[in-house]
């Protein structure tokens, strides 16, 4: 097991194939895809052909979205981390957009926060970047909470077409490295 980070409560690594039992209780939960416009997975064979994928992006990357784990119990909360994206993104290329989800159960407890600020303190001192973006259905007002809570800032709305996603006004957030505060 690879740890990135540590927080004060939270152990940030890379995602697993041993993961996959985790993984499939937060992914099968509709309400955990209410907002993603994309069906729950059915099975533990679909939930390790993300995970493989989510592997890939490691390799060809060096980042992807990185499960999150309560230290105190080894227990996998949801998942949290950088994406990077060589197609375009609302007109942009080879960007990082930052995103977390998480198991139903652990909602409101400040893990996507606390493993969100972590992450992007860890990118913005690795990755070279000046800017991180995000995006959440327009709907998802928890989602937006948390990104504004870390210090994005709503900046519009766009139609996004990814892969089998299709959000007709995804919100758009952008966080600069010179307004980021630890």
């Amino acid at each position: 097991m690879k740890t990135l980070l540590e927080t004060e409560r939270l152990i940030i690594r890379e995602i697993e194939l041993t993961d996959v039992d985790d993984f499939y209780e937060m992914d099968s939960d509709p309400e955990v895809h209410k907002y993603i416009d994309q069906m729950p997975i059915t099975s533990k064979e679909e939930m390790v052909k993300v995970i493989e994928m989510l592997q890939k992006q490691y390799a060809e990357n060096g980042i992807a979205r990185w499960a999150v784990l309560d230290k105190n119990t080894g227990e996998m909360l949801g998942w949290c981390g950088l994406k990077f994206f060589r197609e375009p993104l609302n007109g942009l290329v080879n960007v990082y957009e930052h995103g977390y989800r998480f198991k139903q159960k652990h909602w409101g407890k400040g893990y996507a926060t606390e493993s969100s600020k972590a992450i992007i303190d860890w990118g913005f001192k690795n990755l070279k970047v000046d800017t991180f973006y995000a995006m959440t259905h327009p709907e998802n007002e928890n989602s937006m909470h948390i990104l504004r809570k870390i210090g994005f800032e709503f900046k519009g709305f766009f139609d996004l077409k990814y892969g089998d996603f299709e959000i007709e006004k995804c919100t758009w957030f952008e966080l600069e490295k010179t307004n980021f505060k630890s």
